[in-house]
């Protein structure tokens, strides 16, 4: 008799997809997967596709305006290399312990950041996104919560914000740019307050025990990943922080944990020791990041063997962190209302 893969098992035996719904549905970048990452129709077609959150990572220009972009470095997702009035701009930097050489948002103003055109950072795997080069500016935050009221007002319904701040103790010590400061000063302006539906996340502690001191109750998600630690505290591993000891002390100041999926599942589909000791501490889990390409899915979700394709592996991977007890999960698709077998 041909045995049936653990995983593929642990699929069978989870949830229906549907009942995976129950998650928050957290829009990575926006609907990434289908329009370049960080762009205002990235985010508006994550809503119309029912997310919950919205996710902007968070960098800031030199004139200290929070702008969406996945990295302070523009080169990826920008048209800027191709800019020959910023050929002069390019730098060298080390960024938590990494050299990278590129354009910087700090080093731009807002109008600078303007002239520039999004474009799709991974085209290889999304060729479709790619037909969208050239055609949206960098938001800023203030657009972006601006396009959320708007479509608030058109669905009748709450839509989340969920920004990440990005390289806040490099900024801080490189660039003299606190990046605490403006999200709460932004947040203020815009007139958002710890009793909308916002998470604030960081892969740092510092940022985040500072949000707690002085952010006056916005919800904050300290992120982990399956190696290193966090920039702001080198002798700190992120396995550590997830031990029960480590999420107790996560509890002190943060609302919920942001884990790598691979830290939520076993290889063979069930669930890892961190949702329930993160529960036990108080703490909730939102796992990263689900995708729907094969290229990201686990071998035994996959459908076909082209890297680009695509299934039902992100509904059926979202079905098994649900039944892990998983409460809200990052998605590069939509999920909710997928029909899948």
């Amino acid at each position: 008799m041909t045995r049936v893969p653990l995983l593929i098992a642990a699929v069978l035996l989870a949830p229906a997809p549907a009942q995976a719904q129950d998650m928050l549905i957290i829009a990575h970048r926006g609907a990434s997967a289908e329009r370049p990452e960080h762009t205002l129709a990235a985010y508006e077609r994550a809503i119309d596709q029912g997310a919950d959150y919205i996710e902007p990572d968070l960098v800031a220009t030199k004139d200290l305006v929070l702008v969406a972009r996945h990295e302070n470095e523009l080169s990826g997702t920008t048209d800027v290399a191709s800019r020959e009035e910023f050929e002069d701009r390019r730098r060298e930097k080390t960024i938590d312990g990494q050299r990278v050489a590129g354009w910087f948002a700090e080093d731009f103003t807002l109008a600078e950041l303007r002239t520039l055109r999004a474009k799709e950072r991974i085209p290889s795997l999304r060729p479709a996104n790619a037909r969208f080069d050239g055609l949206w500016q960098v938001p800023t935050l203030a657009d972006i919560v601006t396009l959320v009221r708007a479509k608030e007002a058109e669905t009748g319904r709450r839509i989340g914000i969920y920004p990440e701040l990005k390289h806040p103790e490099f900024l801080l010590q490189n660039a003299g740019i606190d990046m605490v400061d403006l999200l709460l000063r932004d947040l203020r302006k815009l007139g958002i307050t710890p009793a909308d539906p916002v998470f604030v996340q960081s892969f740092e502690i510092a940022p985040l025990q500072r949000l707690k001191q002085r952010g006056g109750g916005f919800r904050l998600v300290q992120l982990v990943g399956p190696t290193g630690g966090p920039a702001d505290e080198p002798a700190m591993r992120y396995a550590d922080m997830v031990s029960p000891t480590g999420l107790a002390e996560v509890a002190k100041y943060a609302d919920a944990v942001g884990a790598h999926v691979a830290m939520v599942l076993n290889e063979d589909g069930t669930p890892t020791a961190l949702v329930g000791d993160a529960k036990a501490a108080g703490l909730a889990v939102h796992a990263w990041t689900i995708r729907p390409e094969n290229d990201f899915l686990p071998t035994a979700l996959r459908t076909g063997d082209d890297p680009r394709g695509k299934g039902c592996g992100d509904v059926k991977l979202a079905a098994l962190l649900k039944a892990a007890g998983v409460s809200g999960v990052f998605a590069d698709g939509p999920l909710k209302g997928r029909k899948c077998n």
